[in-house]
């Protein structure tokens, strides 16, 4: 009897969950310009201190009374928009961002309004300006690093490789682009590249857990289980309720063949976040091995109560079902599981009444 594989999730950088990438580097960052020498420059630079300290209505307010005192004043207006990033305004902080470029042409307002437009989901115009940053400054490491972001998101895994290559280029210790490029690679299954390029950047930042959790992920992939729940524990010790490198290690201990180990490891994850659905599918595809079909269909019920168009579980309870007798509570499954796009359920539900 086989039961449905395990579903375990891969981290990318960029924004986290199912493929995350790494994103400490947050998705609205904008850098605070310091230029004393403008005129008004008393409510400038009480801007810069009210924003460093992350006073933003206070520092709205000094760059509001600098910008009336000189209308031309383009770092005003860029730091105030940077502010409103930090506010999520993102409508206000693009209209800050378009008065800056009017006034002068500059990287930094570029890239800025680039996060803004990606924030609203406008990915299109959010590669648009960070081409421009990279236009006015081609070493703009961050500008690079979110393009290939977005690249990644719309699976021009190439083209993301590319960018985030690029990134490396402009800045050698950028740990972020190194774990992000190595999430391209193995999506184009260059393991061997993704391997290297997460290494370099645990190099690089240690304490990366999801770095962690991806090389694992990879070695996984090989085949290489003990290497995988090394590296999954080595995540789980840098990040206490990491439950997504619990999972991912229950998954290779379920590789290896130790479904107890396995449970154990699914059961922290779903202590840590009850509603993980994965983990209960996952537990349940354990439980099989063990023939705890009971725990099976429990955990299965757990997985559909969450998610109720969750295909995997229905195959797996099916298959419990079938051991406990269950016959039509069986069929009814495998065909629910089939409507829900589960191909593999169709060599279970042969001999079910159409």
């Amino acid at each position: 009897m086989n039961c449905t594989k395990l579903i375990f999730s891969f981290f990318f950088a960029f924004w986290i969950q199912s493929i995350a990438i790494a994103q400490t580097d947050s998705v609205i960052q904008a850098k605070i310009i310091d230029d004393g020498s403008q005129d008004a420059e008393k409510f400038y630079n009480s801007g810069i201190s009210n924003f460093s300290l992350k006073k933003y209505t206070e520092a709205i307010s000094d760059f509001d009374k600098a910008i009336s005192l000189k209308p031309d004043f383009e770092k005003a207006y860029y730091n105030r928009g940077a502010t409103k990033l930090e506010l999520a305004q993102f409508k206000e902080a693009i209209s800050d961002f378009d008065v800056s470029l009017t006034i002068t042409q500059n990287s930094e307002s570029y890239f800025s309004r680039g996060q803004a437009k990606y924030a609203l989901n406008d990915k299109e115009g959010a590669i648009a300006d960070y081409s421009k940053a990279i236009e006015l400054n081609s070493s703009h490491a961050q500008a690079f690093y979110y393009r290939g972001g977005i690249k990644f998101e719309n699976l021009d895994y190439k083209g993301a490789v590319e960018d985030f290559t690029l990134a490396i280029g402009a800045k050698s210790d950028y740990a972020y682009a190194y774990n992000d490029r190595g999430s391209s690679k193995r999506q184009l299954e260059d393991l061997d590249g993704a391997i290297l390029d997460y290494k370099k950047a645990l190099l690089i930042n240690s304490e990366m857990a999801f770095a962690y959790n991806n090389l694992a992920s990879v070695k996984r992939k090989k085949g290489d289980f003990k290497g995988a729940i090394e590296d999954y524990t080595q995540a789980i010790n840098k990040q206490k309720d990491y439950y997504v490198a619990y999972n991912n290690r229950g998954s290779a201990k379920f590789d290896s063949g130790d479904f107890k180990g396995a449970i154990e490891d699914f059961s922290k994850a779903i202590q840590i976040k009850p509603d993980y659905v994965f983990a209960f599918n996952n537990r349940a595809s354990a439980k099989l091995k063990i023939l705890d079909y009971k725990g099976c269909v429990d955990d299965c019920n757990a997985a559909i109560k969450i998610n109720s168009v969750f295909g995997d579980a229905y195959l797996n309870r099916g298959i419990a079902k079938e051991m406990l007798k269950d016959f039509l509570g069986a069929c009814a499954d495998w065909n629910k599981a089939i409507e829900l796009g589960v191909e593999v359920a169709r060599n279970y539900n042969g001999h079910c009444e159409k």
